[in-house]
């Protein structure tokens, strides 16, 4: 595998388990509190991650990492907390084949965002591939 399309790969199996998360999260979710069911998810990952990264030999001392770095990693981390409970609360309330694809509407905000904080130029087949998103999460989101 080239590591020009790596990237391709990795984004696939995120997308699968992604779509595996939400189908089991809604599942696992009945009869129990979105936040409780947040924090028993966190935790689980938590405890499959840190095996991971000591199973792998990646464990390094994150007091060596930079400020800036960690402010970011926080921060990074408070959005993915807060993606979470939302992500938990709607699946609670809606469908998941609805609340899946407009969670998925974070693809434009990310380009949108990559445009303007990263300086990420995408051509224009690819801002026409996320207009398209766009225009099929609003399919999704509103009923007529």
């Amino acid at each position: 595998m080239s590591t020009s399309n790596a990237w391709f790969y990795w984004a696939a199996l995120s997308a699968m388990f992604a779509a595996m998360t939400a189908i089991f999260a809604k599942i696992g979710i009945q009869g129990v509190d979105s936040d409780l069911a947040t924090l028993i998810r966190t935790a689980v990952i938590i405890v499959v991650l840190s095996l991971f990264v000591v199973y792998a030999g990646k464990w390094a001392n994150p007091l060596a990492l930079s400020g800036k770095t960690w402010l970011f990693l926080t921060l990074s981390g408070l959005a993915t907390g807060a993606s979470w409970v939302c992500y938990f609360r709607a699946l609670k309330l809606g469908d998941a084949s609805k609340v899946a694809p407009v969670d998925k509407f974070s693809l434009v905000l990310v380009a949108a965002f990559a445009f303007a904080f990263l300086d990420e130029r995408p051509s224009l087949r690819e801002w026409a591939g996320i207009g398209m998103v766009a225009g099929g999460v609003l399919l999704l989101a509103f009923k007529r």
